[in-house]
């Protein structure tokens, strides 16, 4: 199976993601699929054939395997790295309609199509949400499909057309338990990745949410304060007294004042 497209999907997240999405970028493609690729997938290749029950009754076998591997563990993994990666190509996708966008208007309409805001911010969050309900359902498959995380060295098996109860032996059970237990530990930690990044957005932007409502609302009060003072003091000059002076007397008193002589 070619990984060739979910690595070049990997490369082209990392460029929008942010620190902590890097880290979770590394984690997928050293500690998930470059382990896939180079170990997990041969261990688990002949499964089926080195799968083996004492008895040689035709069919029984295959029951069997079937009953106690209704999945195989490689294939249910190979799936999860499909689908925990899938929802980093809405942020992709976000960022190619924003460059196409200013593309088709010939002007710039963000500061950088890449930048986590606005809309693709929302479309940020849906994606890590989407990854982390992803790896809590297939924590909870393994769980469930195999009856807890350990493999068994021998399983009882008395399905039809076993005629009674056989032993049937698993290759390999340690080597396949490890890298299990491998594959469980990579899951919480691309979950605690998943969560720290999605508080880390939501805590930024709600603080710069609040302080620049903050900031808008005192500069409001500053200048409100400022006509409010202008107003007053306005007031103020208008209602101030006129002082007397003689160029404010009546031209019958200034008359009066220039007939008194000296000498009376």
């Amino acid at each position: 199976m070619s990984w060739a497209f979910l690595r070049d999907l990997l490369s082209g997240v990392n460029k929008y993601s942010t620190g902590i999405g890097r880290i979770w970028v590394a984690v997928v493609f050293i500690f998930r699929l470059l382990v896939y690729i180079a170990a997990a997938e041969n261990i688990w290749k002949y499964e089926h054939d080195e799968f083996e029950c004492n008895i040689k009754q035709p069919g029984c076998e295959n029951v069997c395997f079937d009953h106690f591997f209704p999945v195989s563990h490689i294939r249910l993994w190979a799936l999860q790295l499909i689908l925990v990666s899938t929802p980093s190509l809405l942020v992709v996708f976000h960022v190619a309609y924003r460059e196409n966008r200013e593309k088709k208007h010939n002007q710039t309409l963000y500061k950088s199509p890449g930048e986590i805001d606005g809309g693709l911010l929302c479309t940020y969050l849906i994606s890590l949400v989407l990854k982390t309900g992803f790896e809590i359902v297939f924590l909870i498959l393994f769980y469930k499909l195999y009856n807890g995380f350990k493999i068994p060295h021998l399983v009882k098996c008395d399905v039809r057309p076993c005629p009674n109860t056989v032993d049937c032996y698993i290759s390999k059970p340690t080597e396949k338990m490890i890298f299990l237990y491998f594959l469980v530990a990579t899951s919480c930690l691309c979950i605690v990745l998943n969560l720290s990044e999605l508080s880390y957005l939501l805590c930024k932007y709600s603080v710069k949410c609040y302080l620049k409502r903050y900031t808008k609302e005192h500069r409001g009060s500053a200048s409100g304060c400022h006509k409010s003072g202008t107003i007053s003091h306005r007031r103020a000059a208008a209602a101030r007294p006129v002082h007397d002076s003689p160029l404010s007397l009546p031209l019958n008193e200034q008359d009066g004042q220039e007939n008194i002589s000296p000498l009376t």
